[in-house]
């Protein structure tokens, strides 16, 4: 396993070749000191374990897939599935893959990591040889990810990043201030697949437009983003740290895990879109190219 560390005056981040992982984060303050910003394991080969997806790029579809079956065009895939819903690409989606390190990339305040994967046509069940690009740019206080990827067969593509944000080093985040640029979310069902059905949150456990404590909310929401940026905001009143999620995408999936603190940002087209033609397609073409642009912006207030 391969691990790359670039950094800045402010940030400095390690990225993993396995899943395109993000294994640390971490902002630095006036006085020198830096605070991990993700959740992360300490060892490199611990992620072979993992089932959290911590930090990693999922994929080729992000969230579920439900029925066991993709159908693109004419024809019916069987995707690789565990009780009919395929989660994050199936049983070794991108995030449990060894990605190729491009380069490296370092100039003034700004420096990345490139790397790529190419997916061939069939794996766990998708059409289409697909060529995926993932870069991890940090520039000054903010984080760019961009996702590209281009197939010769008409398939299905979403992807996004899986980092859990802890962005102060208390062992809850019910303190964190949340705001989002969302007043709908995807209906989902007992399994969290999407019903079809797009409901209004106002005055609702999941209504986030005006900042407040997450408290005792505990999420795995797929928001439908107004187009109003950013598409996200957090506070920490501990760290004084304040985060700004800004994409190109129309939803993210906010998720609280059950077990440990943390919240994911999974910025990416809507769940089970394949299933639901009034959803915003996700379907990829030859000659087109897929294109998620997200960035995460740190700072002390």
């Amino acid at each position: 396993m391969e691990q790359v560390t670039v950094k800045n005056d402010r940030l400095r981040m390690e990225v993993l070749d396995y899943g395109a992982i993000i294994q640390r984060l971490q902002l630095r303050d006036a006085r020198g000191a830096y605070t991990d910003l993700v959740v992360g394991l300490q060892e490199p080969e611990a992620y072979l374990a993992d089932q959290a997806y911590l930090g990693a790029c999922v994929g080729r579809f992000a969230g579920r897939i439900s029925g066991g079956v993709l159908r693109v065009g004419n024809e019916n895939h069987r995707l690789s599935h565990r009780d009919g819903i395929t989660l994050h690409g199936g049983e070794r989606g991108f995030g449990k893959r060894t990605w190729k390190l491009e380069a490296q990339r370092t100039s003034g305040d700004t420096a990345g990591v490139l790397l790529s994967y190419f997916s061939p046509d069939g794996e766990e069940g998708f059409p289409g040889n697909l060529r995926v690009r993932v870069l991890y740019q940090i520039s000054g206080n903010s984080l760019l990810v961009r996702h590209q990827a281009v197939t010769d067969r008409p398939t299905v593509v979403s992807l996004a990043n899986h980092s859990y944000f802890k962005i102060d080093s208390s062992g809850s985040i019910d303190h964190y201030r949340l705001r989002l640029n969302a007043r709908e979310r995807l209906e989902t069902d007992q399994r969290l697949l999407p019903t079809g059905r797009i409901l209004d949150i106002s005055q609702t456990e999941f209504d986030f437009r005006q900042e407040r404590e997450i408290g005792a909310t505990r999420l795995d929401t797929p928001y439908i983003l107004n187009g109003a940026m950013p598409a996200a905001e957090l506070l920490s009143p501990e760290s004084k740290i304040r985060m700004q999620v800004t994409t190109n995408q129309p939803a993210v999936v906010v998720y609280t895990p059950p077990h440990f603190p943390g919240i994911c940002f999974e910025t990416q087209g809507y769940p089970d879109a394949p299933n639901h033609p009034g959803f915003p397609s996700t379907e990829l073409h030859p000659g087109e190219e897929y294109l998620n642009e997200s960035r995460f912006t740190f700072e002390y207030i």
